[in-house]
């Protein structure tokens, strides 16, 4: 998980933090109530770190577990720490996955 370290991200720092495209962002706003980033006069999009997380919550919900965006909501409703757990504990597995390829890709380079 990358460090979330300001007060507010546009629309293309977000997609470029969770690895969604810009336009499932703009569909999942549409979709989830609980997204709900600010806009300026000009409409442009500034999502709070809270906003970033439960997009990473969704992410996990839909990708990682398969949900439809109905179940997503719906499971979000029943059980939203539990799923941030989850999806927190899946981003940070999938870091040290990256790690460990990293290393092991670096130790084939020395043979």
């Amino acid at each position: 998980m990358d460090p979330i370290d300001k007060k507010f991200y546009k629309i293309g720092e977000v997609a470029e933090l969770t690895g969604l495209p810009v336009s499932t962002l703009r569909f999942w706003e549409q979709q989830f109530t609980i997204i709900k980033p600010r806009r300026n006069d000009r409409g442009t999009r500034f999502y709070t770190p809270d906003d970033v997380e439960r997009i990473r919550m969704i992410h996990y919900l839909v990708k990682h577990r398969g949900l439809k965006l109905d179940a997503a909501q719906e499971e979000l409703r029943r059980n939203p720490e539990g799923v941030s757990r989850k999806s927190q504990a899946v981003t940070r597995l999938m870091q040290v996955r990256a790690k460990l390829c990293d290393m092991i890709k670096a130790l084939d380079s020395l043979r």
